[in-house]
């Protein structure tokens, strides 16, 4: 099987030699019309981390849970059981859970590394998704996602779940009607990579880990406990460090107030990036990178930077809006207390990321951070990464979607799957 061989998810299923499965899918009643007596129900791939949060959110909905680690799995399944006093259907195959009829949905928090496969076979098979950000492993895979998700007209939510917080919204707001004048610089801070210290020696999976199907579309390497579960994220392989963990947050806000919801960046360039001495792990721990919009403002993202906090900074010539978690804190008490007027642009209200998926999913509206919007602030993410890895500018075409000028940085858009685990 080729890379370029695309497999539907009834023919892997059929094809893969591996028995076991991931991460556990939300389950719902048919996308018809949900009247007042129906109850949505959920299944839930991946439950370890992220995974028991998002299982939290649908503990009325959620009948079926899913993952590789089995010890993740009987625990999901115990939080439904003590809160709910019900039993859940237990999986380690996700694939198997997707054909089951009575499933309308699914909330993927799998690993990155997994995200296209499980949200793309999810469309297939006609359910509902919500996929943990970042959205997408590679640029490449977040567009099929997107095309999956409208040729199978599914409803899909990125799970940067900032967009449903008041201050965000608020900030947004202000910024996209010239409340601050015209912006021409946007800060966005993010976390250093988290040292987990020397690794040790590799050495075999634990009975309860599936490995090979954990690994799934990514290379085979020998079993490391400093590469899997939370640690994951800081392996090339799998995700893309803070780049991808925390600018799917913040910079995500940035597009919205910025409003390139359905664009992005002319050019990226990446600086003053470090790395960890020892390579404990392999993404950066520091870096200072700058993008470009074409029209007057730049963003710069820091991580390690002393003059860029952690968070979103708008910085306009009439003001300045800093935004974070529990934070809103305007240049102005004047800035501050405006009230929007009618005719101003009013973004989406939503105060529960979880709930607005539900809503969305009865009436076919697109969510407040759909697959589109995913893609687009994961492509920023990854653009980051890749001027990080290669250390020079790049250039980029928001409209095809594609590096320009530079051939090596345009072969890290896309990755090769391993088969069976294979998108065209």
């Amino acid at each position: 099987m080729t890379a370029n061989h695309r497999v539907s998810r009834r023919t892997f299923l059929k094809t893969s030699s591996v028995a076991a499965g991931l991460a556990a899918a939300p389950m719902f009643i048919p996308t018809t019309a949900f009247g007042a007596n129906d109850r949505i129900l959920t299944g839930h791939i991946g439950v370890g981390g992220m995974g028991r949060g998002n299982l939290g959110k649908f503990l009325d909905n959620a009948v079926a849970v899913c993952d590789v680690d089995s010890k993740h799995a009987a625990n999901a399944a115990k939080i439904v059981l003590d809160k709910k006093g019900r039993e859940v259907e237990i999986f380690e195959d996700y694939r198997k859970l997707l054909d089951r009829k009575d499933i309308d949905a699914v909330v993927v928090s799998t690993p990155d590394h997994w995200h296209a496969l499980t949200t793309i076979h999810a469309c297939e098979a006609g359910k509902d998704v919500y996929c943990e950000k970042p959205l997408s492993l590679t640029i490449n895979e977040g567009r099929k996602m997107v095309e999956a998700a409208r040729a199978n007209k599914r409803i899909v939510q990125t799970g940067s779940m900032q967009r449903s917080s008041d201050n965000f919204r608020r900030a947004c707001e202000l910024v996209r009607n010239g409340y601050i004048g015209k912006v021409h610089t946007v800060h966005v801070g993010i976390a250093g990579a988290n040292d987990p210290g020397k690794l040790p020696l590799n050495s075999d999976p634990p009975a309860n880990l599936n490995y090979d199907f954990w690994l799934g579309p990514a290379r085979v390497v020998p079993y490391n406990e400093k590469r899997v579960h939370y640690n994951f994220r800081f392996w090339w392989d799998y995700s893309g460090g803070q780049m991808t963990n925390w600018g799917a947050h913040h910079i995500d806000i940035a597009h919205w107030g910025l409003g390139k919801d359905d664009s992005g960046p002319l050019s990226v360039h990446a600086e003053q990036v470090k790395y960890h001495p020892e390579k404990a792990h392999e993404v950066p721990e520091a870096c200072r990178i700058t993008y470009d919009y074409g029209d007057g403002v730049k963003m710069i993202v820091g991580q390690g930077q002393k003059d860029i906090k952690m968070g979103t900074r708008f910085i306009g010539d009439k003001g300045e809006i800093y935004v974070n978690r529990g934070v809103f804190q305007p240049s102005s008490e004047e800035i501050g207390a405006i009230k929007l007027k009618d005719s101003d642009i009013h973004l989406i209200d939503s105060n529960n990321h979880h709930k607005n998926f539900l809503s969305c999913m009865e009436t076919r509206e697109l969510p407040i951070c759909d697959v589109e919007i995913g893609h687009r602030t994961a492509t920023a993410c990854h653009l980051g990464n890749i001027s990080c890895r290669l250390e020079r500018k790049i250039e980029w075409d928001p409209v095809a979607e594609k590096i320009n000028g530079d051939d090596e940085a345009a072969e890290m858009t896309h990755r090769a799957h391993r088969a069976p685990y294979v998108l065209g």
